[in-house]
């Protein structure tokens, strides 16, 4: 009795599934990774659907002015027009016009009746004119033409740039074309994705055109583009119901309802405190290939928690039996109570030793060896001119 009183206690039971969650949270972090609870982990490779926001996830977030093209005005009036309305946003594209604008050191004009306009641009006076920012959506439900700017707005697009328009309540005043480029990473850990299995789908408010280009650049099918920022929840949505396991990275506000409603969500580590704050998983380090990472991780957790619980019942389904005395009358076989001690004992540091093999998991390794890596000790350092590049030094390796 005493034998399967020992033999029976539970401990190694109660620690097989949250040791290896512990050990597997904590590999995560190390490696940049936050994941905000057990059921993110244990979810994260079930996904069969990766959807991703294009600004700022897939791309750098850090656009900048390219083209500006102007209709009887200048470019910096035309650029003083659009940085007056565009200098309290937090809008990556604004940002562009601002910087730029900043540049040239142009000043600010006076302006009322500001409006933003969702997934469209924005509205405001300035002088008494009534003047409209923002995309061919919003030139369009207010009756403007576009003249020649559409070809140059096509153009500029298939390109992978983005048009922003300029216009006031009669006629249109020019564009001003924005480009941002793809991170170093994206075009990789997309190849992960598809490796692993995953229906990857990019969803931007940009025109079709830019995205297409982008996507192209990448290898990506599927692509939503014109999306307004209160139908990406809804997109989500449609894919759940169509019976997909739906991951959502995103970085920005109106990413935060489509991150919610996705069966993981993943917020890229410099986006907004609301993305992050929506998701289970924060890339700390704004890298596509950690998500890679952490679906791996989650998988190498489940089976070690699988391996743990096979450890959990082994010794007693054997030991058990045994000290019952099942096989005493046939074969003499009985288990003293300090050998069931001992097995119970050894159960728990079993499935303890076999967690701790989680810190054994390595990520993605990085296959570009331009890019930086941090665990090579750098000896030299570049320089151009006479001067020391902080920036490029990060990228030398030693011959």
């Amino acid at each position: 009795g005493i034998a399967i009183l020992v033999i029976s206690c539970p401990c190694a039971l109660g620690l097989a599934t949250p040791t290896a969650i512990m050990v597997g949270t904590g590999k995560g972090a190390q490696n940049g990774i936050l994941i905000k609870n057990a059921e993110a982990l244990e979810t994260a490779h079930t996904i069969d659907t990766i959807v991703l926001d294009k600004t700022g996830t897939i791309t750098e977030g850090k656009p900048q002015v390219t083209d500006i093209f102007t209709k009887n005005i200048s470019e910096e009036d035309l650029l003083q027009i659009a940085f007056s309305m565009e200098k309290n946003s937090e809008h990556p594209l604004a940002l562009a016009i601002i910087q730029e604008a900043q540049k040239r050191d142009i000043k600010v004009l006076n302006v009322v009746d500001f409006k933003a306009l969702n997934g469209l641009g924005v509205e405001a006076r300035i002088e008494e004119i009534t003047i409209y920012i923002g995309n061919k959506k919003l030139i369009d439900t207010k009756n403007i033409s576009l003249d020649e700017f559409f070809k140059k707005s096509e153009d500029l697009a298939n390109s992978g740039k983005t048009p922003i328009f300029i216009a006031n309540h009669k006629e249109i005043l020019g564009l001003i074309a924005i480009a941002d480029t793809v991170k170093p990473t994206s075009k990789q850990a997309i190849l992960e994705f598809e490796k692993i299995g995953l229906e990857v789908i990019m969803l931007t408010g940009d025109n079709v055109n830019t995205a297409k280009s982008i996507a192209k650049e990448l290898n990506i099918s599927n692509v939503i583009a014109e999306v307004l920022p209160q139908d990406k929840e809804k997109i989500i949505r449609e894919l759940q119901e169509d019976g997909k396991k739906v991951a959502m990275i995103g970085d920005g506000i109106n990413d935060a309802p489509a991150l919610v409603r996705a069966d993981i969500g993943i917020a890229i580590g410099a986006g907004t405190d609301v993305a992050i704050e929506s998701a289970n998983i924060v890339l700390v380090k704004s890298d596509l290939l950690d998500a890679v990472t952490a679906i791996h991780l989650s998988s190498a957790t489940i089976k070690n928690i699988k391996q743990n619980l096979f450890w959990a019942f082994i010794y007693n389904i054997i030991g058990i039996p045994l000290a019952a005395g099942v096989f005493y009358t046939l074969l003499g076989w009985k288990l003293n109570p300090m050998f069931a001690g001992a097995a119970m004992s050894l159960s728990s540091v079993s499935v303890v030793l076999n967690a701790l093999r989680l810190k054994l998991f390595k990520p993605i390794v990085v296959e570009n060896i331009n890019l930086i890596k941090k665990d090579i000790k750098m000896e030299k350092i570049l320089k151009v001119d006479g001067m020391t590049c902080g920036h490029c030094s990060a990228r030398v390796e030693k011959a």
